[in-house]
């Protein structure tokens, strides 16, 4: 896996309004089956793009994962649990 960086902005967001821990997001990177997703909406477009994917953690909850490629590293925007409009989302195009 490549490296991994979540800012203490971040972190904090993740830790505080989501409840999710860094040893969750890496465990999603490693369960994830399929592709990484585009953010295509113009609210969230970036530079590089934000991408993003569905995945369990080792205890089997589903995270969405939202990240930037920069410089060959992931960058986590945020993690979350997903909709079941999510989860059907990323059915669709990342599978």
């Amino acid at each position: 896996m490549r490296p991994l960086f979540i800012s203490p902005v971040v972190l904090e967001k993740l830790k505080t309004k989501h409840n999710v821990t860094t040893r969750e997001v890496v465990q999603c990177f490693e369960n994830r089956v399929g592709n990484y997703v585009e953010d295509g909406r113009e609210e969230h477009k970036s530079d590089p793009p934000t991408l993003w994917f569905v995945a369990p953690t080792n205890c089997e909850r589903l995270l969405k994962v939202i990240f930037i490629f920069v410089d060959g590293n992931i960058h986590i925007r945020s993690a979350y649990e997903p909709s079941q409009a999510v989860i059907e989302l990323y059915e669709q195009l990342g599978k």
